[in-house]
């Protein structure tokens, strides 16, 4: 049996996978993807690669996510599905690719630089 390890980034969040051939579990964190991620949106988006390649309910899912918020989470996790499956068939990369699933978006918050009020927003100007 193989197993396919990969990680996907989004934000500050960083989700390390571990795919095994199975009956199509998805674990985070020890829960059942359905109870980390509540809402149907959320679960659509973790769900998302796995169908746009067809392999739901070929591939048990180990996910182990951290930091970020829970949206960049499960965006971060379906980009490590997304690389994992590419790896196990490459045939089906122009399909993911297709529906932007491949891609890491890179968006970060800016850093606070010194002698302003955020990242760019300057303090307030008294002329008197």
């Amino acid at each position: 049996m193989s197993t396919t390890n990969t990680s996907g980034r989004r934000k500050t969040a960083v989700a390390r996978i571990y795919l095994t051939a199975g009956g199509g579990n998805i674990t985070v964190n020890g829960k059942d993807f359905k109870e980390y991620f509540p809402t149907l949106p959320l679960q659509y988006i973790v769900t998302q690669s796995t169908e746009v390649a067809g392999a739901t309910g070929n591939y048990d899912v180990k996910v182990n996510v951290a930091g970020g918020g829970i949206k960049g989470q499960a965006e971060a996790v379906r980009l490590a599905i997304a690389k994992a499956l590419i790896t196990l068939d490459p045939e089906v990369k122009p399909a993911l690719r297709a529906k932007g699933l491949v891609t890491r978006d890179d968006r970060m918050v800016e850093r606070k630089k010194p002698g302003r009020r955020k990242a760019r927003r300057k303090f307030q100007f008294s002329k008197r």
